[in-house]
């Protein structure tokens, strides 16, 4: 595995890819460094063939993210770089709305990954926390984790995600517009009775354990299959019905001619567990 300034990457079962946020100091607070190695490594674990699932936590004890680092923002951020600039104000309009624009192509990383992602969070998981769960395929967390949507509170409207893939991961937009307009904090269970987490578990160590698990059981499965399903659902999410319909038939006309198939049902005939070719 490739070694990162700000991310701890390994390798705990086969196929499975441990990513870790290494910045426990300051709560895994994000600056752009951070954001931008971080699309590198879902880049990098999206085409290796020696992962197909990949567990996303927090370093330390106190925090999944406590979000954006909103001092290293204040000295050196895209707004302290636009002030005193003078001139037409489209132009530096265009120069936030770019670096927008990359900041989020970085955490949508996590989306496009081919690999299903489960986060698992503890601690504090506010802001930038929600924009990168909310980009994962499962969820989970710890009981004492402290879920917000900060970003009314420092002034500015959610923009690198929540606000367009929270409504579409929870059933009720009520609840989705009570957190994003007050910034209130949340629980675990109350993320779990809305749908947002799939498990809740009583600490970091436990919610890990049930991570590498889920993983574990998703790797043990035809790449193939898992990561067209991956790719299937997200589609359906985005799309009409009938568009939806229309790309899983093109999609499976090609997938479903893999050996895999063939494995697989052989494998329940004959009670064995089965392997497949790496993808």
């Amino acid at each position: 595995m490739a070694t990162y300034k700000h991310f701890m990457v390994d390798t705990p079962a086969p196929y499975v890819a441990h990513v870790q946020i290494n910045r426990p100091k300051k709560l895994n607070a994000f600056y752009e460094e951070m954001w931008l190695e971080m699309k590198t490594v879902f880049d990098t674990l999206s085409l290796s063939p020696d992962i197909r699932a990949i567990v996303l936590s927090g370093a330390g004890d106190r925090a999944f993210t406590a979000g954006l680092d909103v001092q290293a923002a204040s000295e050196g951020g895209i707004l302290k770089q636009q002030e005193g600039v003078t001139g037409d104000v489209a132009r530096k309009a265009v120069a936030i709305k770019r670096h927008v624009q990359e900041f989020q192509d970085c955490i949508s990383s996590i989306e496009r990954c081919e690999k299903p992602v489960i986060c698992v969070m503890h601690g504090v998981a506010f802001g930038l926390g929600l924009d990168i769960s909310t980009c994962a395929d499962i969820r989970i967390c710890t009981s004492d984790v402290k879920f917000a949507v900060k970003e009314v509170d420092i002034g500015l409207a959610a923009d690198i995600g929540t606000l367009s893939r929270l409504p579409k991961i929870v059933g009720s937009f009520s609840w989705v517009k009570d957190v994003s307009l007050s910034a209130r904090i949340f629980s675990g269970e109350e993320a779990l009775r809305v749908g947002f987490v799939s498990y809740v578990l009583e600490n970091k160590e436990a919610a890990l354990v049930k991570g590498l698990d889920v993983a574990k059981l998703l790797a043990e499965k035809s790449p193939i299959a898992v990561q067209g399903t991956k790719e299937l659902l997200n589609h359906a999410r985005d799309n009409r019905l009938a568009d939806s319909l229309r790309y899983t038939g093109v999609w499976n006309s090609a997938a479903i001619q893999t050996s895999d198939v063939e494995r697989a049902m052989l494998s329940g005939l004959k009670k064995t567990k089965p392997r497949f070719e790496k993808l």
